[in-house]
């Protein structure tokens, strides 16, 4: 399906419907100059799209002013066929990726017009039919706002961001919270028949209200085995006949002391009995619970402080942003960590306590800031940075005891660093790190037998006790504007582990220098002696003596034994990952200059993204030429600049004592040799 059609700000096009995308065409064949919409140089031939699934909206816009392109006075009147007129118009509503930072989605309209009534109309009906044949999209949404999450500014975003769901024709009803924990009661007592009929819940604050809202939903629905207590991985080790837990103020901290066992499953998930938050026993309900089919997606519009969970699910703490990825319907799933508070304090009885965390949980330095910052509320975010300077200069540790289910070998940490010379309480070896991107390879695998729960009931367990700073547990590598690369920079979305840093007991420098790498891109916070970093599926954990609170996604759990386990892959969010960026103008240059690459004994060709994508993509090639059996009195710059010219277009040349080297483009599409 095409026909010509005059965009607006841009000139007359030949607009094609294809498969998968809207394209156009610019037909001028005056030599004015040419500029799309977006104020950028085009070439006569140049063809444009936009795909459907970047398309929010279609919308008629009645009839109206088709303006000329943005050109200079001189060139506008020279131009022929771009004058000015009104005539019948549609509008297609879509984003462009920012140019700067390809993560952080801006809005963009391209208004079409025509003299013909029905040719728009019949092109709108097109354009709305494959629109509805993207099943992914949401319909219907039930939204939660926090008026006072982060700034105060809640509302007031939802009521820039509604707008763009109103234009997509998506239904919403919102509730707008009168309450703390107001989110929480009203998913928890929702029926799962009206749940059914929303395609999605919208969490429009920061993470604390997401998980507010996750744990509404989880609690009363999802019933899983239950993590093995602190008790259960004693009882397993001692009837092992290993040799006793070390008493309390014995520290063991180096990996060559940890000690090792097989944990034995208790009798109670033996049998697979499941227990409920309350502590009760109930099975999986019957065909109608919300876990035997779809899960509903959850969305997340940041408002809040930090927003880590929408910086490392989108890469961008942007509300339009992460409006669009609902509206568009992009779909990752998440892992989320249940944790289970066996005992409030050393002297209370046990009874399971069950909440979940989707990004992170902390104890020690991280739950003092959550817990001294209720106080100062009244400061906003900026709360958080003062008390975390109180916290960080009183210097508190805590003792406790934890253990972790080892990962398997390919998973596990890397064998123990070697020392730098230097910085003795500093490490020298890096391991590769992979960052969670979208579309990831690692997170789209898949488990073997498809469960969310993944711990192995014959794993090796390790376990470490003494004063510790902090202890964290991130689900994923809570990337924010404080930590540009998170606690954990290749902690990934959904790879069915949890990741358990250990910060010992250290000189108050030294931990002021841990915390200084967290805050810095391509830092090291990982990389000292007194840090222990490790994968795991499960962990425990019993304070000794005095006692901080558990900071669980920015909210207080206090707890004296504890347990958590990883389940993957259970959060559906609407989401597609952060793109790869380069954060460095320096990095992308290497990578060009070294063009072009190999995989698989396949050419890969690349070229800096535009808006606007040059036509001589991909034909013309960059190629490094070395020049051999070149005598040594031709290494001349006219010659090696003759015979770069004669091959293709001479970019640059290198002259060294050993080798004479030209770059060349070469256009692929014409013969090699002449």
């Amino acid at each position: 399906m095409s026909g010509c059609f005059f965009l607006d700000h841009a000139g007359e096009v030949l607009l094609t419907r294809n498969q998968d995308a809207l394209s156009w065409k610019f037909l001028d064949s005056s030599d004015c100059e040419r500029r799309n919409c977006l104020g950028i140089r085009n070439s006569e031939n140049l063809k444009t799209e936009i795909k459907f699934s970047d398309i929010y909206a279609v919308e008629f816009a009645n009839y109206g002013v088709v303006h000329s392109p943005k050109l200079g006075i001189r060139h506008a009147k020279e131009c022929r066929l771009l004058k000015t007129r009104e005539m019948y118009r549609f509008t297609v509503h879509g984003f462009q990726s920012s140019t700067k930072e390809p993560c952080l989605w801006k809005l963009a309209t391209f208004t079409f017009g025509h003299t013909d009534l029905q040719t728009c109309q019949s092109w709108m009906d097109q354009l709305n039919y494959s629109l509805i044949k993207e099943i992914e999209r949401p319909r219907h949404l039930l939204v939660f706002v926090h008026p006072k999450s982060g700034k105060g500014n809640g509302s007031k975003i939802w009521e820039t961001v509604s707008k763009i769901f109103n234009l997509a024709k998506v239904n919403t009803k919102v509730v707008l919270t009168e309450r703390a924990g107001h989110a929480f009661d009203v998913m928890a007592s929702i029926q799962n028949k009206e749940l059914h009929l929303y395609d999605g819940i919208i969490a429009v604050g920061g993470d604390g209200f997401f998980n507010e809202i996750l744990n509404g939903y989880l609690l009363s629905r999802l019933k899983v085995p239950l993590p093995p207590s602190p008790s259960d991985s004693f009882n397993s080790f001692q009837s092992r006949g290993s040799s006793s837990v070390p008493e309390s103020g014995d520290a063991v901290h180096e990996t060559d002391q940890k000690e090792h066992f097989p944990l034995l499953p208790d009798s109670n998930q033996e049998v697979m009995n499941f227990r409920a938050f309350n502590g009760s026993c109930e099975g999986i309900e019957g065909p109608d619970h919300p876990f035997n089919g779809e899960r509903p997606r959850f969305g997340l519009i940041p408002a809040g402080s930090t927003d880590a969970i929408v910086i490392c699910t989108t890469g961008a703490r942007d509300p339009i942003t992460s409006a669009l990825h609902i509206i568009l319907g992009r779909k990752i799933f998440l892992d989320a960590m249940q944790v289970v508070r066996w005992k409030t304090a050393s002297t209370s009885t046990i009874e399971p306590f069950i909440r979940y965390a989707a990004s992170f949980a902390g104890y020690g330095f991280y739950g003092d800031v959550i817990s001294e910052s209720e106080k100062y509320r009244w400061m906003g975010p900026k709360r958080y940075d003062y008390v975390g300077t109180k916290v960080f200069l009183k210097h508190r540790s805590y003792e406790a005891e934890v253990m972790f289910e080892e990962a398997e070998a390919e998973n596990a940490k890397a064998s123990p660093h070697t020392r730098s010379k230097r910085w003795p309480f500093r490490n020298t070896t890096r391991s590769e790190k992979i960052p969670c991107r979208a579309k990831c390879s690692i997170c789209n695998s898949k488990t073997e037998d498809g469960k969310i729960i993944s711990t192995r009931p014959n794993a090796r367990w390790c376990r470490t006790r003494g004063r510790f700073l902090s202890i964290g547990a991130a689900v994923m590598s809570n990337r924010n504007e404080r930590a540009p690369d998170g606690l954990v920079v290749d902690a990934h979305l959904s790879d069915g582990f949890l990741h358990l840093i250990l910060i010992k007991d250290c000189s108050l420098p030294k931990y002021l220098w841990h915390l200084t790498e967290l805050a810095k891109k391509g830092g090291e916070p990982l990389n000292f002696e007194f840090v222990e970093y490790h994968k795991t599926r499960a962990f425990t954990f019993t304070s000794i003596g005095e006692e901080s609170v558990w900071n669980l996604d920015g909210e207080i759990f206090e707890a004296h034994h504890l347990s958590a386990q990883v389940l993957r892959g259970l959060i559906p969010l609407f989401a597609s990952g952060p793109e790869f960026r380069f954060d460095y103008e320096d990095d992308l240059k290497k990578v060009l200059d070294n063009r072009p690459y190999k995989y698989s004994r396949r050419m890969v060709i690349l070229q800096r993204w535009k808006p606007i994508i040059s036509p001589s993509f991909p034909s013309r090639i960059p190629f490094w030429i070395i020049l051999k059996d070149l005598p040594l009195h031709y290494w001349k710059k006219e010659l090696l600049y003759s015979i770069g010219n004669e091959i293709g277009d001479l970019k640059t040349h290198e002259l060294s004592a050993m080798a004479a080297k030209i770059k060349v483009e070469i256009d692929g599409l014409k013969p090699l040799t002449k």
